[in-house]
Protein backbone atom coordinates (compact mmCIF):
# COMPACT_ATOMS: atom_id res chain seq x y z
CA UNK A 1 0.00 0.00 0.00
CA UNK A 2 1.38 3.61 -1.09
CA UNK A 3 1.97 5.90 1.61
CA UNK A 4 -0.62 8.35 0.32
CA UNK A 5 -3.03 5.63 -0.13
CA UNK A 6 -2.34 4.35 4.00
CA UNK A 7 -3.19 8.20 4.83
CA UNK A 8 -6.38 7.40 3.62
CA UNK A 9 -7.05 3.47 4.92
CA UNK A 10 -7.52 3.68 8.16
CA UNK A 11 -10.00 6.65 8.47
CA UNK A 12 -12.36 4.88 5.42
CA UNK A 13 -11.86 1.89 7.77
CA UNK A 14 -13.31 3.33 10.80
CA UNK A 15 -16.22 4.67 8.86
CA UNK A 16 -16.41 1.43 7.38
CA UNK A 17 -16.71 -0.33 10.78
CA UNK A 18 -18.61 2.97 12.42
CA UNK A 19 -21.88 2.13 10.02
CA UNK A 20 -22.23 -0.96 11.70
CA UNK A 21 -22.44 0.01 14.75
CA UNK A 22 -26.45 0.83 14.74
CA UNK A 23 -28.26 -1.46 12.05
CA UNK A 24 -29.18 -4.17 14.51
CA UNK A 25 -30.57 -2.06 17.13
CA UNK A 26 -31.68 0.93 14.48
CA UNK A 27 -34.10 -1.59 12.77
CA UNK A 28 -36.10 -2.77 15.43
CA UNK A 29 -38.07 0.38 15.62
CA UNK A 30 -39.56 0.53 12.30
CA UNK A 31 -40.55 -2.90 12.23
CA UNK A 32 -41.90 -3.60 15.61
CA UNK A 33 -45.38 -3.78 15.35
CA UNK A 34 -45.03 -6.24 13.09
CA UNK A 35 -42.27 -8.15 15.40
CA UNK A 36 -44.59 -8.12 18.22
CA UNK A 37 -47.60 -8.99 16.26
CA UNK A 38 -45.23 -11.72 14.97
CA UNK A 39 -43.42 -13.25 18.36
CA UNK A 40 -46.20 -11.54 21.06
CA UNK A 41 -43.76 -9.49 22.58
CA UNK A 42 -45.30 -7.29 25.44
CA UNK A 43 -44.02 -3.76 25.06
CA UNK A 44 -41.43 -4.23 28.23
CA UNK A 45 -40.27 -6.91 26.17
CA UNK A 46 -39.84 -5.00 22.67
CA UNK A 47 -37.91 -2.39 25.15
CA UNK A 48 -35.27 -4.93 26.14
CA UNK A 49 -34.29 -5.43 22.45
CA UNK A 50 -32.67 -2.13 22.80
CA UNK A 51 -32.06 -1.70 26.46
CA UNK A 52 -30.23 -4.94 26.69
CA UNK A 53 -27.50 -4.04 23.89
CA UNK A 54 -27.04 -0.52 25.18
CA UNK A 55 -26.81 -1.87 28.57
CA UNK A 56 -24.50 -4.57 27.50
CA UNK A 57 -22.37 -1.61 25.67
CA UNK A 58 -21.66 -0.08 29.50
CA UNK A 59 -20.74 -2.97 30.64
CA UNK A 60 -18.26 -4.17 28.20
CA UNK A 61 -17.07 -0.80 28.25
CA UNK A 62 -16.27 -0.47 31.92
CA UNK A 63 -13.58 -3.41 30.87
CA UNK A 64 -11.84 -1.35 27.60
CA UNK A 65 -8.52 -1.31 29.60
CA UNK A 66 -8.75 -4.94 30.05
CA UNK A 67 -10.03 -5.97 26.85
CA UNK A 68 -7.44 -3.85 25.29
CA UNK A 69 -4.48 -6.02 27.35
CA UNK A 70 -6.03 -8.95 26.49
CA UNK A 71 -6.99 -8.57 22.67
CA UNK A 72 -5.22 -5.53 21.80
CA UNK A 73 -7.62 -2.66 19.36
CA UNK A 74 -7.12 -4.55 16.50
CA UNK A 75 -8.05 -7.86 17.53
CA UNK A 76 -10.71 -6.72 19.47
CA UNK A 77 -11.83 -4.45 17.02
CA UNK A 78 -12.00 -7.01 14.69
CA UNK A 79 -14.05 -9.41 17.07
CA UNK A 80 -16.27 -7.17 17.84
CA UNK A 81 -17.74 -7.03 13.82
CA UNK A 82 -17.61 -10.77 13.68
CA UNK A 83 -20.23 -10.54 16.68
CA UNK A 84 -22.14 -8.21 14.82
CA UNK A 85 -22.04 -10.13 11.72
CA UNK A 86 -22.84 -13.23 13.27
CA UNK A 87 -26.22 -11.33 15.20
CA UNK A 88 -27.33 -10.46 11.89
CA UNK A 89 -27.03 -14.06 10.43
CA UNK A 90 -29.14 -15.14 13.61
CA UNK A 91 -31.79 -12.67 12.90
CA UNK A 92 -31.75 -13.64 9.13
CA UNK A 93 -32.28 -17.54 10.23
CA UNK A 94 -34.30 -17.46 13.50
CA UNK A 95 -37.01 -15.58 14.56
CA UNK A 96 -39.02 -15.35 18.01
CA UNK A 97 -38.62 -13.72 21.45
CA UNK A 98 -35.69 -16.08 22.56
CA UNK A 99 -33.91 -15.62 19.20
CA UNK A 100 -34.14 -12.22 19.56
CA UNK A 101 -33.24 -11.22 22.38
CA UNK A 102 -29.79 -13.67 21.86
CA UNK A 103 -28.90 -11.57 19.15
CA UNK A 104 -29.71 -8.60 21.03
CA UNK A 105 -26.66 -9.78 23.47
CA UNK A 106 -24.37 -11.09 21.01
CA UNK A 107 -25.00 -7.70 18.75
CA UNK A 108 -24.73 -5.13 22.04
CA UNK A 109 -21.18 -7.10 23.04
CA UNK A 110 -20.03 -6.57 19.77
CA UNK A 111 -20.58 -2.96 19.84
CA UNK A 112 -19.25 -2.64 22.91
CA UNK A 113 -15.67 -4.02 21.98
CA UNK A 114 -15.59 -1.98 19.00
CA UNK A 115 -16.71 1.31 20.91
CA UNK A 116 -14.28 0.59 24.03
CA UNK A 117 -11.51 0.28 22.04
CA UNK A 118 -11.69 2.69 18.89
CA UNK A 119 -10.96 5.79 20.60
CA UNK A 120 -8.10 4.19 21.98
CA UNK A 121 -7.25 3.09 18.60
CA UNK A 122 -8.03 6.41 16.52
CA UNK A 123 -6.14 8.39 19.19
CA UNK A 124 -3.03 6.16 18.87
CA UNK A 125 -3.47 6.35 15.10
CA UNK A 126 -4.63 9.87 14.00
CA UNK A 127 -2.26 12.05 16.29
CA UNK A 128 -3.41 15.67 15.20
CA UNK A 129 -6.11 14.91 13.57
CA UNK A 130 -7.73 12.96 16.78
CA UNK A 131 -11.03 15.25 16.69
CA UNK A 132 -11.35 15.24 12.89
CA UNK A 133 -11.24 11.38 12.92
CA UNK A 134 -13.34 10.98 15.76
CA UNK A 135 -16.13 13.37 14.28
CA UNK A 136 -15.96 11.01 11.07
CA UNK A 137 -16.49 8.28 13.28
CA UNK A 138 -19.62 9.65 14.79
CA UNK A 139 -21.07 10.71 11.59
CA UNK A 140 -20.65 7.11 10.50
CA UNK A 141 -22.38 5.42 12.97
CA UNK A 142 -25.32 7.96 12.99
CA UNK A 143 -25.09 7.35 8.70
CA UNK A 144 -25.53 3.56 9.50
CA UNK A 145 -28.66 4.34 11.86
CA UNK A 146 -30.19 6.73 9.00
CA UNK A 147 -29.85 4.04 6.47
CA UNK A 148 -31.17 1.05 8.14
CA UNK A 149 -33.79 2.97 9.64
CA UNK A 150 -34.80 4.11 6.55
CA UNK A 151 -34.83 1.03 4.20
CA UNK A 152 -35.70 -1.83 6.92
CA UNK A 153 -39.81 -1.28 6.48
CA UNK A 154 -39.30 -1.32 2.86
CA UNK A 155 -37.02 -4.33 2.74
CA UNK A 156 -39.51 -5.83 4.97
CA UNK A 157 -42.20 -5.29 2.27
CA UNK A 158 -40.20 -7.62 -0.41
CA UNK A 159 -38.82 -10.13 2.17
CA UNK A 160 -39.74 -11.76 5.62
CA UNK A 161 -39.32 -9.44 8.78
CA UNK A 162 -36.49 -11.55 9.57
CA UNK A 163 -34.38 -11.41 6.06
CA UNK A 164 -34.68 -7.39 6.67
CA UNK A 165 -32.89 -7.48 9.97
CA UNK A 166 -30.24 -10.20 8.94
CA UNK A 167 -29.29 -8.61 5.90
CA UNK A 168 -27.24 -6.00 7.41
CA UNK A 169 -24.54 -9.06 7.69
CA UNK A 170 -22.98 -7.55 3.76
CA UNK A 171 -21.61 -4.32 5.14
CA UNK A 172 -20.19 -5.99 8.48
CA UNK A 173 -19.04 -8.24 6.37
CA UNK A 174 -17.48 -5.44 4.67
CA UNK A 175 -16.08 -3.45 7.76
CA UNK A 176 -14.62 -6.52 8.84
CA UNK A 177 -12.29 -7.11 5.68
CA UNK A 178 -11.34 -3.10 5.83
CA UNK A 179 -10.44 -3.23 9.05
CA UNK A 180 -8.61 -6.12 8.67
CA UNK A 181 -6.56 -4.71 5.39
CA UNK A 182 -6.64 -1.41 6.87
CA UNK A 183 -4.51 -2.74 10.01
CA UNK A 184 -2.58 -5.43 8.76
CA UNK A 185 0.44 -3.83 10.23
CA UNK A 186 -0.51 -3.56 14.04
CA UNK A 187 0.58 -0.73 15.56
CA UNK A 188 -0.56 -1.77 19.29
CA UNK A 189 -0.94 0.86 22.16
CA UNK A 190 1.09 0.30 24.82
CA UNK A 191 -0.22 -1.61 27.76
CA UNK A 192 0.11 0.49 31.43
CA UNK A 193 -2.34 0.20 34.34
CA UNK A 194 -3.68 3.72 35.03
CA UNK A 195 -2.49 4.53 38.84
CA UNK A 196 -5.78 6.93 39.68
CA UNK A 197 -9.36 5.27 38.70
CA UNK A 198 -11.49 7.80 36.57
CA UNK A 199 -14.53 6.96 38.84
CA UNK A 200 -12.92 8.70 41.53
CA UNK A 201 -12.85 11.96 39.98
CA UNK A 202 -16.00 14.13 40.13
CA UNK A 203 -15.35 15.39 36.32
CA UNK A 204 -15.14 12.03 35.24
CA UNK A 205 -18.96 11.36 36.54
CA UNK A 206 -19.60 14.91 35.13
CA UNK A 207 -18.65 13.30 31.95
CA UNK A 208 -20.26 10.07 32.05
CA UNK A 209 -23.53 11.59 33.13
CA UNK A 210 -23.46 14.21 29.98
CA UNK A 211 -22.48 11.37 27.75
CA UNK A 212 -25.62 8.86 29.20
CA UNK A 213 -27.93 11.01 29.17
CA UNK A 214 -27.40 13.02 25.63
CA UNK A 215 -27.18 9.30 24.51
CA UNK A 216 -30.65 8.29 26.58
CA UNK A 217 -31.80 10.57 23.95
CA UNK A 218 -30.88 9.23 20.72
CA UNK A 219 -31.61 5.43 22.16
CA UNK A 220 -35.32 6.31 23.43
CA UNK A 221 -35.92 8.15 19.96
CA UNK A 222 -34.57 5.09 17.79
CA UNK A 223 -36.66 2.78 20.33
CA UNK A 224 -40.25 4.79 20.48
CA UNK A 225 -40.21 7.63 17.58
CA UNK A 226 -41.72 4.68 15.04
CA UNK A 227 -43.83 3.29 17.24
CA UNK A 228 -45.20 6.67 18.70
CA UNK A 229 -46.31 7.28 15.28
CA UNK A 230 -47.90 4.24 14.28
CA UNK A 231 -50.01 3.97 17.34
CA UNK A 232 -51.14 7.74 16.14
CA UNK A 233 -52.34 6.15 12.38
CA UNK A 234 -48.98 6.46 10.53
CA UNK A 235 -47.92 3.87 8.16
CA UNK A 236 -44.45 1.65 9.31
CA UNK A 237 -43.10 3.02 6.25
CA UNK A 238 -44.15 6.79 7.17
CA UNK A 239 -42.79 6.42 10.44
CA UNK A 240 -40.12 4.61 9.50
CA UNK A 241 -39.19 7.84 7.09
CA UNK A 242 -39.53 10.47 10.34
CA UNK A 243 -36.92 8.30 11.94
CA UNK A 244 -34.69 8.36 9.16
CA UNK A 245 -34.86 12.06 8.77
CA UNK A 246 -34.49 12.41 12.37
CA UNK A 247 -30.90 10.08 11.89
CA UNK A 248 -30.33 12.12 8.44
CA UNK A 249 -30.30 15.64 10.60
CA UNK A 250 -27.80 13.49 12.79
CA UNK A 251 -25.49 13.14 9.90
CA UNK A 252 -25.38 16.71 8.58
CA UNK A 253 -25.06 17.45 12.70
CA UNK A 254 -22.17 15.33 13.05
CA UNK A 255 -20.45 16.16 9.53
CA UNK A 256 -20.33 19.97 10.82
CA UNK A 257 -19.31 18.80 13.78
CA UNK A 258 -16.19 17.90 12.38
CA UNK A 259 -15.46 20.38 9.89
CA UNK A 260 -15.48 23.00 13.19
CA UNK A 261 -14.61 21.06 16.09
CA UNK A 262 -10.43 21.79 15.08
CA UNK A 263 -11.14 25.23 15.46
CA UNK A 264 -13.26 25.81 18.80
CA UNK A 265 -11.17 24.97 21.91
CA UNK A 266 -14.06 25.69 24.24
CA UNK A 267 -16.60 23.40 23.08
CA UNK A 268 -19.39 24.68 25.40
CA UNK A 269 -21.03 27.36 23.15
CA UNK A 270 -21.88 24.13 20.66
CA UNK A 271 -22.77 22.27 23.42
CA UNK A 272 -25.40 24.44 24.16
CA UNK A 273 -26.68 24.71 20.56
CA UNK A 274 -27.02 21.26 20.60
CA UNK A 275 -28.88 21.13 23.88
CA UNK A 276 -31.17 23.45 22.56
CA UNK A 277 -31.90 21.74 19.39
CA UNK A 278 -33.12 18.89 21.44
CA UNK A 279 -35.08 20.49 23.92
CA UNK A 280 -36.95 22.19 20.61
CA UNK A 281 -37.25 19.02 19.51
CA UNK A 282 -38.67 16.97 22.29
CA UNK A 283 -41.47 19.84 22.63
CA UNK A 284 -42.53 19.52 19.52
CA UNK A 285 -42.99 15.91 20.09
CA UNK A 286 -44.50 16.35 23.54
CA UNK A 287 -47.11 19.61 22.17
CA UNK A 288 -47.70 19.27 18.80
CA UNK A 289 -46.70 15.66 17.02
CA UNK A 290 -49.13 15.46 14.22
CA UNK A 291 -48.47 19.05 13.50
CA UNK A 292 -44.65 19.21 14.34
CA UNK A 293 -43.63 16.13 13.71
CA UNK A 294 -40.75 16.82 10.72
CA UNK A 295 -39.65 20.26 12.05
CA UNK A 296 -39.72 18.57 15.92
CA UNK A 297 -37.67 15.42 14.25
CA UNK A 298 -34.87 17.72 12.45
CA UNK A 299 -34.24 19.46 15.51
CA UNK A 300 -33.67 16.60 17.84
CA UNK A 301 -31.76 14.76 14.81
CA UNK A 302 -29.34 17.68 14.94
CA UNK A 303 -29.42 18.31 18.54
CA UNK A 304 -28.54 14.37 19.45
CA UNK A 305 -26.19 14.09 16.13
CA UNK A 306 -24.24 17.39 17.55
CA UNK A 307 -24.18 15.53 21.09
CA UNK A 308 -22.42 12.21 20.34
CA UNK A 309 -19.16 13.03 18.58
CA UNK A 310 -19.11 16.09 21.31
CA UNK A 311 -19.69 14.42 24.07
CA UNK A 312 -16.63 12.09 23.16
CA UNK A 313 -14.47 14.47 21.87
CA UNK A 314 -15.04 16.60 25.30
CA UNK A 315 -14.23 13.08 27.36
CA UNK A 316 -11.00 12.75 25.18
CA UNK A 317 -9.76 15.94 26.07
CA UNK A 318 -9.42 15.26 29.47
CA UNK A 319 -6.64 13.08 28.75
CA UNK A 320 -3.07 13.71 28.54
CA UNK A 321 -2.33 10.49 26.10
CA UNK A 322 -3.98 8.19 24.13
CA UNK A 323 -3.99 5.33 27.15
CA UNK A 324 -5.56 8.08 29.88
CA UNK A 325 -8.00 8.86 27.20
CA UNK A 326 -8.67 5.86 26.35
CA UNK A 327 -9.82 4.74 30.09
CA UNK A 328 -11.68 8.47 30.20
CA UNK A 329 -13.75 7.47 27.27
CA UNK A 330 -14.29 4.03 28.46
CA UNK A 331 -15.60 4.83 31.73
CA UNK A 332 -17.53 7.81 30.28
CA UNK A 333 -19.54 5.41 28.09
CA UNK A 334 -19.52 2.42 29.96
CA UNK A 335 -21.69 4.09 32.94
CA UNK A 336 -22.91 6.43 30.06
CA UNK A 337 -24.62 3.42 28.15
CA UNK A 338 -25.98 2.03 31.86
CA UNK A 339 -27.49 5.18 32.12
CA UNK A 340 -29.05 5.85 28.57
CA UNK A 341 -30.61 1.70 28.43
CA UNK A 342 -32.81 3.08 31.37
CA UNK A 343 -34.58 5.35 29.08
CA UNK A 344 -36.16 3.03 26.51
CA UNK A 345 -37.09 0.49 29.07
CA UNK A 346 -38.71 3.16 31.09
CA UNK A 347 -40.60 4.69 27.96
CA UNK A 348 -41.35 0.78 27.38
CA UNK A 349 -43.49 0.73 30.78
CA UNK A 350 -44.91 3.94 30.31
CA UNK A 351 -46.35 2.76 26.67
CA UNK A 352 -47.61 -0.90 28.40
CA UNK A 353 -48.88 0.79 31.43
CA UNK A 354 -50.49 4.43 30.24
CA UNK A 355 -50.68 3.55 26.20
CA UNK A 356 -49.09 6.76 25.98
CA UNK A 357 -45.36 8.04 25.15
CA UNK A 358 -45.80 11.28 25.39
CA UNK A 359 -44.54 11.49 28.90
CA UNK A 360 -41.44 10.25 27.71
CA UNK A 361 -40.62 12.85 25.48
CA UNK A 362 -41.50 15.55 28.47
CA UNK A 363 -38.98 13.69 30.83
CA UNK A 364 -36.56 14.11 28.28
CA UNK A 365 -36.77 17.65 27.84
CA UNK A 366 -36.12 18.41 31.28
CA UNK A 367 -32.98 16.13 31.62
CA UNK A 368 -32.08 18.65 28.91
CA UNK A 369 -31.84 21.26 31.26
CA UNK A 370 -29.64 19.06 33.31
CA UNK A 371 -27.69 19.00 30.12
CA UNK A 372 -27.22 22.37 29.75
CA UNK A 373 -26.18 22.54 33.48
CA UNK A 374 -23.08 20.17 32.64
CA UNK A 375 -22.60 21.73 29.54
CA UNK A 376 -21.30 24.71 31.03
CA UNK A 377 -19.46 23.72 33.86
CA UNK A 378 -17.13 21.88 30.96
CA UNK A 379 -14.59 24.94 30.89
CA UNK A 380 -11.35 24.38 28.05
CA UNK A 381 -8.06 23.29 29.45
CA UNK A 382 -9.16 20.84 32.23
CA UNK A 383 -7.35 18.00 32.45
CA UNK A 384 -8.33 14.62 34.69
CA UNK A 385 -5.06 13.06 36.50
CA UNK A 386 -4.32 9.56 36.27
CA UNK A 387 -1.00 9.87 38.33
CA UNK A 388 -2.42 8.90 41.84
Amino acid sequence: MSKSLGAYAFPAAVVLVGINLRPTMATIGPLLDVIQRETGLSDTGASLLTTLPVALMGVCMLGASRLQAALGARRGIASGVLLIVLTCLGRSAWSGPTALLATAIAGGIGIAMVQALMPMAIRHRAGGHTATVMGIYSTAIMGGAMISSAASPWLAQGMTWTAALGVWVFPALVGLAAWCLATSQPDELPVHAARRPVHRTRRGWLLLGFFGLGTGAYTLVLAWLPPFYTQLGWSPEAAGALLGALTCAEVAAGIAVSAVVGRTPDRRVVLLLAIGALLAGMLGFSLAPAALAWPAALLAGLGIGALFPLSLIVAMDHGDNPEDAGAIVGFVQGGGYLLAAILPLAAGLLREHLSNLAPAWWSMAALCLVLALIAMSLRPGHRISMQG
